[in-house]
């Protein structure tokens, strides 16, 4: 089917994040390419060379602007401090933390080194931005519940932040379609936050 070449897309840069995420959860992180996206977003290749210097660039500012939309998502865990149970609040948190777009954008940055180089350029630290917000979010709510008591004085929130960041992204990448249930998920962060939280009154 031939390509449309005077498309005027509104909005075009966003329209063309929408059309890469597409790609990426449909087909992998291999089928990305420019014209991937511009045949999803329906426009001529050109179009995606007019807001971007090259691919890599074109990336760097998709992986950012999904960070941030996964940012504002995750506010609502400080947001729940002193709320529900601590164990609750995580497991909700790592659900939308490793949901799928941020599960398809990790391999995407991993295999490429250009895409790191930049974003460790555009946020120092951020040369995997998505796990750097599931790091941040973690550690910060962790921190918070310490100062409410939930959380004994002497936990290491360092410590803790890593073992639910990386044994929750083992565990989600690892999913089959139907897995992790809540059950097994709530049971990986009950297991780990055990000896840091402290009993709730009745």
């Amino acid at each position: 089917m031939p390509v449309p070449t005077g498309v005027h897309l509104h909005d075009a840069q966003q329209q063309l994040f929408d059309a890469a995420e597409r790609v990426l959860l449909r087909d992998g992180p291999n089928a990305l390419t420019s014209r991937a996206v511009t045949d999803e977003a329906g426009c001529a290749k050109g179009v995606l060379h007019r807001h971007f210097p090259d691919f890599d660039a074109f990336l760097t500012d998709l992986v950012l602007d999904r960070a941030a939309q996964l940012e504002t998502k995750v506010g609502a865990l400080r947001a729940a401090t002193g709320t529900n149970t601590v164990a609750t609040n995580l497991t909700g948190a790592l659900n939308i933390l490793f949901g799928p777009v941020p599960l398809a954008i990790i391999p995407l940055i991993t295999f490429r080194d250009e895409l790191r180089t930049r974003l460790r350029q555009a946020r120092p630290g951020g040369g995997m931005a998505i796990l750097a917000e599931a790091t941040t979010a973690i550690s910060t709510y962790l921190a918070d519940e310490r100062a409410q008591g939930r959380i004994t004085p002497h936990a290491d929130i360092d410590t803790l932040t890593l073992s639910l960041v990386g044994g929750g992204h083992l565990l989600f990448t690892n999913r089959t379609p139907d897995a992790p249930t809540e059950q097994a998920l709530d049971k990986f962060v009950s297991s780990v936050i055990a000896d840091a939280v402290r009993p709730q009154r009745a």
